[in-house]
């Protein structure tokens, strides 16, 4: 069950679901896409967003298996379901794999088996204990975390038992890709998140609080660097970064479809990115689905350090940075050593990533 529907932009978000989605069907299951539409929805809205997101799953071969129902049961209106499978038919699924969190219990009780993907890991577990996001029980709960549910963790577990799966990408769809010498380490960041509550303190989680630690990165590396964000038109945010030496583009120009976000990635010389605040001050071990669409690339990456992990690497083909010189240092290996550092981030994507093995270790134990 994805949450593509509500973000027609987000090429980089159908992503995520579609390397599960093309996990599955390489497994040999027939897999259909469910979305799910807020109860207040304007049927004019949904149709547009419907009839988009169909074209873009048109390219992946999940156009005819689209499936849409409203989230509180109610049955939709005939311009937007005429075109498009019904609860009915996603119901007759041997497993409902959840990744949107928002499903009421009545739709889950349609399937035999429901198994939640938690890709929010620790603000999932925060935002269900704050009563923001009340996850209905499923049978079997996974989290793409390294520390949920573990001891010493610094978040509630919520009371279940989770089981860690490492997120997939799909490696036939992201084969390697030569980058121009010329071309810049970039990431696609979504900007602003507000505040976070837990434990009787608030606290900033925007990404962009992250990047500003190493705002001067640029004078002090060679390597040219790009971010790739979305503000307002009048917004003075993208001068301040320029001033400071990074190339900017506006996410929605280089990531609204899956094609584009494919492309821009493609083109890249690497990755250089920071995580939410959250991710250190939890410090969940939290690799991101983005950077292994660069991994599996043969695009090395460099990325703020989430914590301890059993198998993340500090500096093969991933590193993992918490300073400025630090930082500035991985760029600098990756420049020395480009060619054996793409190999590298290939190489660690098809051991740990690849979505067919992933999501045949997440289905031998949600359904056992």
């Amino acid at each position: 069950m994805p949450s593509a529907l509500g973000y027609p932009q987000g090429g980089g978000q159908l992503w995520l679901y579609l390397n599960w989605a093309m996990g599955l069907r390489d497994l040999g299951y027939q897999v259909i896409w469910l979305e799910l539409v807020w109860p207040n929805y304007a049927v004019e809205d949904v149709r547009a967003k419907f009839l988009s997101l169909r074209r873009q799953l048109a390219q992946y071969g999940f156009a005819e298996h689209l499936a849409i129902e409203s989230m509180n049961g109610n049955r939709l209106p005939k311009e937007i379901s005429r075109e498009c499978l019904t609860l009915d038919d996603a119901a007759e699924a041997e497993l409902l794999l959840d990744l949107q969190y928002k499903a009421a219990p009545e739709t889950l009780r349609r399937f035999r088996r429901t198994v939640l993907v938690d890709i929010d890991p620790g603000l999932l577990q925060i935002w269900h204990a704050n009563g923001h996001v009340k996850f209905a029980p499923h049978d079997v709960y996974f989290s793409i975390g390294e520390t949920v549910g573990q001891s010493g963790a610094g978040f509630p577990d919520c009371g279940v038992q989770w089981h860690y799966t490492t997120p997939p990408v799909f490696l036939p769809a992201w084969p390697v890709v030569r980058a121009a010498d010329e071309a810049a380490y970039t990431t696609i960041a979504h900007w602003y998140y507000g505040e976070m509550e837990w434990n009787g303190e608030i606290f900033n989680n925007d990404k962009r609080i992250s990047f500003l630690e190493f705002l001067d990165l640029p004078s002090q590396t060679a390597a040219k660097l790009e971010l790739a964000f979305c503000v307002g038109e009048n917004s003075t945010e993208p001068q301040l970064w320029k001033r400071n030496g990074w190339r900017i583009r506006n996410s929605w120009d280089v990531s609204s479809t899956a094609a584009d976000y494919q492309r821009y990635i493609r083109q890249s010389r690497g990755e250089f990115s920071c995580a939410k605040p959250s991710c250190m001050r939890l410090q969940n071990a939290w690799i991101s689905d983005r950077t292994l669409c660069y991994l599996a690339s043969g695009k090395p990456a460099i990325v703020q350090h989430t914590g301890p992990s059993r198998f993340l690497p500090d500096a093969q083909g991933l590193f993992r940075f918490r300073t400025t010189a630090e930082a500035a240092a991985a760029l600098a290996k990756v420049q020395q050593d480009y060619e054996n550092q793409c190999a590298l981030a290939r190489a660690f994507a098809e051991e740990y990533f690849n979505a067919t093995k992933v999501v045949q270790r997440v289905l031998e134990i949600a359904l056992t």
